[in-house]
């Protein structure tokens, strides 16, 4: 029996596979060319880009390395994936159902490792992150992406309350201080890192997961009750009662393997 976050974490993402390829958020972002631009990959680097989602990090690569094997542990959401990337004609991608805390791969497989936006989603942080430490080279390139929780704890819980509000599949966005120390644990150097701020606009973020209105409005409902400093934290924009967006903390981070 797997545990109940996968499950929910399949169900959430198979029922949303498609929305997840053309979401905004995802697929679009400086993020995704920064990879680039820090990694500078080879055109012989084999790569791996764990729990790829709508494939938007596999598709950046693809031009620019000899492999990438792109990870997931939603079948429906690797089939999206696939159907997307063989449009935008690229042929260099395998397709593989995968766990991020227990990949299926050889020691030592690939030249860089990626995940974005994706690990709030692990219950196991340090153990995906051995892993990915396992799978890469000695000298290789581990690069992540993910949404981070404040250090304050007041502004972590509103964070992590109103992100499980929304997604049942959510289970924590850690700080990264949190994260630093799990990296470090791991035996990665960090080399590289940057905190942006990023803008979600509300009714398309919350209707992306949301099951019905009535779980919007819980969202909705938790954001617009949290405190004044919760609220000027997360950049909460209202106008006319309505909640128009919000804004969140996206760390993004290089480390490599010694």
């Amino acid at each position: 029996m797997e545990p109940k976050e996968k499950d929910l974490v399949k169900e959430q993402f198979g029922r949303n596979a498609e929305a997840y390829v053309k979401s905004r958020s995802h697929s679009q972002g400086s993020d995704l060319g920064k990879i680039l631009d820090w990694a500078r990959p080879s055109d012989s680097w084999k790569c791996l880009d764990i729990a790829t989602g709508g494939g938007h990090v596999a598709r950046t690569l693809s031009p620019h390395v000899s492999l990438v094997v792109a990870a997931d542990i939603t079948m429906e959401m690797l089939q999206a994936a696939r159907r997307s990337l063989e449009e935008a004609g690229a042929e260099n991608v395998i397709y593989v159902i995968a766990d991020a805390e227990n990949l299926p791969f050889l020691s030592e497989a690939f030249h860089l490792v990626t995940c974005r936006i994706a690990p709030h989603h692990f219950k196991e942080k340090a153990q995906f992150l051995q892993q990915a430490s396992r799978v890469l080279m000695h000298g290789g390139t581990f690069v992540m992406i993910d949404n981070v929780a404040p250090e304050d704890p007041v502004l972590d819980n509103d964070m992590n309350t109103f992100e499980k509000l929304r997604d049942q599949s959510h289970v924590r966005c850690s700080t990264i201080s949190q994260w630093k120390k799990m990296l470090n644990g791991a035996g990665f150097s960090i080399i590289r890192e940057e905190t942006v701020r990023k803008t979600y606009e509300f009714k398309e973020w919350a209707a992306r997961t949301a099951r019905n209105g009535e779980q919007i409005e819980q969202v909705k409902e938790y954001i617009l009750s949290m405190d004044e400093k919760s609220r000027r934290y997360f950049s909460v924009k209202i106008s006319g009662g309505d909640l128009i967006s919000l804004e969140v903390d996206q760390w993004m981070v290089m480390a490599v393997k010694p």
